[in-house]
């Protein structure tokens, strides 16, 4: 599987979820059990490489804004929500955090940011075609701190000056 057909898996599903990422989920799960477990290894592959290449310190920030605080978990679930909106959000966010304002349509916080269950779907997609679990993809493991440099997130005029726009539109009131 190439990146091309990985971005369509993420993006047809999404779609037909009509964003929802519960139902995201399960969709994408339905999706890759249709095809030969390699391939759900390989989609494993590409979702693993950009989690763990989101995990920096100004995504965390920007993360921190849009959920009005991101614990170690939140931002994990994070940044399985954030690949599943697909490549143009993601490489957008990668490339300038507080681009997301600009970038997202709408954000409910209560529905948006959290994409756990998005995370494990190759796994069970893997487990349902094999009956075992996923092997190791053979990728680096996640580092152990964020690239970039650490900031907190409890500091409101820090957050509101580094990420403008995401405080203009999703900021406390």
């Amino acid at each position: 599987m190439d990146e091309t057909e990985f971005w369509e898996i993420i993006d047809s599903t999404r779609e037909a979820a009509e964003g929802d990422p519960e139902e995201h989920a399960d969709l994408l799960v339905e999706r890759l059990a249709q095809l030969d477990p390699d391939s759900v290894l390989d989609f494993a592959r590409h979702f693993e490489a950009r989690y763990n290449r989101a995990y920096r310190w100004d995504l965390w920030g920007a993360a921190a804004v849009l959920l009005g605080g991101a614990s170690d978990d939140a931002f994990d679930y994070f940044r399985c929500w954030l690949i599943a909106q697909g490549r143009e959000v993601f490489e957008g966010a990668m490339h300038d955090p507080d681009s997301l304002a600009g970038l997202l349509d709408d954000f409910d916080e209560d529905l948006d940011g959290d994409g756990e269950d998005l995370g494990y779907a190759a796994d069970e997609a893997y487990e349902q075609l094999t009956g075992v679990v996923t092997p190791d993809l053979g990728l680096p493991p996640q580092a152990a701190e964020p690239a970039g440099t650490p900031f907190g997130f409890d500091d409101d005029a820090a957050l509101a000056e580094r990420y403008p726009a995401l405080w203009e539109r999703f900021g406390p009131v």
